[in-house]
């Protein structure tokens, strides 16, 4: 199944929670809306979903349009992120629930029933669950019973709003490899919506960065975290240093000083901003890289945060150095290092600032 979004805008009362956002979802993808809160994401995902219709633009489903179409027209699988299971029902009884529901014509023979609900609860991998109520579960076994119930009705689209936001890290984790390797075998058209970065670039073919009720950017998870468009991107997706500089020739220059080895600007010679990931910045020997005194030092994991204050400028940065590296017993407070940073991508100090937050959309 083909998502096709074509310039639809949704507003609050005042507040503009889609503007004119244009998508197209390739049949059999995983597709990731990432944005903070306020973006518009879960609000383009209920558009798609018919739980919440467009103000102006279309949606289409395989090329027919299905901006108008009640949801349960629409043949959609919907995870919520808090399961929404019914408590009185067990597990067996809350995944067969729409097939139950199905108009008489189209519901399927008790055994049918039965037969569909024990596969997937197999595909799931709780099986031995079934005769158990939400209340005797755990919130991974819960997420897993949702899904089960979205995929009962033989949806031509998955969609997932925050479907992990409820649950600990180390289940978050085992659930997003599940879920990835569940996609790849049912080759599903399936949309999830999340403000966790990690999440979205582990499980997603493609990421659709918003921002403002607006799209940012679209590409692979490579492709927005390598090369971000706008200022908006880079600090969303990961940690960033965001350093005033200026551009000269392609170089960024810091108080005289050309502080990267690999540039990549976007702009002309002129005042600018420089974004430099902590993995990108390098504590070096050589006189001529950028002067520094480090502020403080957390050395726990497998790297160390040096957290430094750049020599004549009101400027902290962070970097992440290998517990391995040569350098490490030296980095304590107060000493003075000089640092050059592998890659900066630099944007115009004019750039627009990051979109303003609204409510939760």
């Amino acid at each position: 199944m083909r998502i096709d979004v074509r310039n639809v805008s949704k507003r609050f009362q005042d507040f503009r929670a889609l503007e004119r956002v244009s998508l197209t979802v390739n049949d059999g993808e995983l597709v990731a809306l990432l944005g903070p809160s306020g973006s518009g994401k879960t609000t383009l995902l209920r558009c798609i979903s018919g739980l919440d219709f467009p103000d102006a633009g279309e949606i289409l489903f395989d090329g027919d349009d299905a901006s108008s179409s009640h949801v349960r027209d629409r043949k959609v699988g919907f995870v919520f992120q808090h399961y929404a299971l019914f408590r009185h029902m067990t597990v067996f009884e809350n995944v067969a629930f729409g097939l139950r529901v199905k108009k008489r014509a189209e519901r399927p023979t008790p055994d049918v029933i039965k037969e569909r609900v024990s596969t997937l609860l197999r595909l799931v991998q709780i099986e031995q669950l079934g005769g158990r109520y939400p209340s005797q579960l755990s919130g991974g076994q819960r997420q897993r019973v949702a899904l089960a119930r979205a995929l009962a009705i033989e949806p031509r689209v998955l969609l997932l709003d925050e479907p992990f936001g409820a649950l600990d890290a180390k289940v978050r984790k085992e659930l997003r490899r599940w879920l990835r390797r569940l996609h790849s075998d049912l080759k599903l058209t399936s949309v999830f919506v999340t403000h966790d970065q990690e999440e979205a670039l582990e499980l997603a073919d493609r990421v659709v960065v918003m921002g403002a009720g607006r799209i940012e950017q679209v590409g692979t998870p490579t492709e927005v975290y390598d090369r971000p468009a706008s200022p908006f991107v880079f600090e969303f997706l990961g940690n960033a240093n965001r350093i005033p500089c200026m551009v000269e020739n392609g170089h960024a220059i810091l108080d005289g000083i050309p502080f990267a080895r690999h540039t990549a600007p976007r702009i002309g010679d002129g005042p600018a901003i420089a974004f430099v990931r902590p993995h990108d910045l390098e504590i070096v020997s050589d006189v001529r890289a950028l002067p520094a005194t480090i502020r403080h030092v957390t050395a726990a994991g497998p790297v160390a945060k040096v957290e430094m204050a750049l020599d004549g400028l009101q400027a902290m940065v962070e970097a992440e150095i290998p517990r391995s590296s040569e350098h490490l017993p030296d980095l304590v407070v107060g000493a003075k290092v000089n640092v050059v940073a592998r890659e900066a991508r630099v944007f115009s100090a004019n750039a627009a600032p990051p979109p303003a937050a609204g409510p939760a959309a």
